[in-house]
């Protein structure tokens, strides 16, 4: 009797220590569990940012990516993004070749615009043709794939102002104009450029002094379309031809406004020119044709400064 009363009493005892380690065990579990929960709530938000950041960076690393492969295929298709030194803070309207070297530069101003540069675009494409194309900064900003495809299609493009306007501006003015167009360009298309065209050929009023003291060269033109003016084509195509010449720059336009007539002009502008035995060129290429072709700058200098007659 004394022996089952020893045994319950023992049995009693390892219940209750099974009991409380139950007890103790389940309180531990909902507390780990709560502690698991907290930290791994923790640990979501700190793995959420950080993926955040990360896809922020990866996006920032592609674009850089991508602009650096836009630039490079345009170089590798004969884009180049500079001119000779001797060039810079230098006005030029035509390059000094031997009148046997016929080759021409076709220059589109005021785009990108878009209702007329992709067609432009594409009729140079078609005809293989690169082109260099006047952008304004507000219109980069407004049309970025058109200046990206300017770009990757082998074009030149280059500085125009931010506005296109022909006022007089102080020199902050014009610094802005001139400065905020080419970061433009370049957070755009990762292109530098260091050629620059004030609008309307306005030389007095501030741009062109600020981009001349910018080490820009600053492209004129010798053939002017006047397309701004909508002639009709064969009045548009007499413009230019009555003017070109080798080593010339013809003056187009892609925007500002109704380009219809310039696009249907275009094919048989580049037609004509063929027909006379003409290639095209961009306008770096054309700069720096003139680089191997010293005599006859110094020619063009010998007879400029020859005594006139009386």
């Amino acid at each position: 009797m004394e022996d089952n009363k020893s045994f319950l009493w023992t049995q009693r005892i390892l219940i209750a220590i099974l009991g409380l380690t139950g007890t103790l065990s389940i309180s531990l579990m909902i507390l780990f569990k709560t502690n698991t929960s907290d930290a791994q709530t923790k640990s979501v938000t700190v793995k959420d940012t950080a993926a955040n950041v990360r896809t922020q960076q990866r996006l920032e690393e592609f674009k850089t990516e991508m602009l650096t492969s836009w630039q490079q295929e345009a170089q590798a298709k004969g884009f180049a993004t500079d001119v000779p030194t001797k060039f810079q803070g230098i006005v030029i309207s035509e390059a000094k070749l031997p009148s046997n070297k016929k080759v021409i530069a076709l220059t589109f101003d005021d785009g990108p615009w878009p209702s007329s540069t992709a067609k432009v675009l594409d009729i140079l494409k078609k005809n293989n043709i690169k082109g260099t194309f006047f952008v304004v900064g507000q219109n980069v900003k407004n049309y970025p794939d058109l200046s990206k495809r300017v770009v990757a299609e082998g074009h030149i493009i280059a500085n125009h102002t931010w506005h296109h306007w022909y006022h007089h501006m102080n020199a902050q003015a014009a610094a802005y104009e001139v400065a905020n167009t080419g970061d433009i360009i370049y957070q755009t298309t990762g292109v530098k450029t260091s050629l620059f065209r004030p609008p309307g050929g306005i030389m007095s009023n501030g741009v062109a002094a600020y981009a001349k003291s910018n080490k820009y060269a600053i492209i004129m033109w010798s053939a002017d379309s006047m397309d701004y003016s909508r002639p009709a084509v064969p009045r548009l195509m007499n413009n230019i031809f009555r003017e070109a010449k080798p080593g010339g720059i013809v003056l187009m336009h892609d925007g500002g406004g109704d380009r219809s007539h310039t696009v249907k002009a275009l094919p048989e502008v580049i037609s004509k020119f063929r027909k006379q035995g003409y290639e095209f060129v961009t306008v770096p290429e054309l700069l720096e044709m003139q680089d191997q072709y010293p005599q006859v700058v110094a020619q063009n200098k010998s007879k400029s400064q020859k005594p006139q007659k009386p």
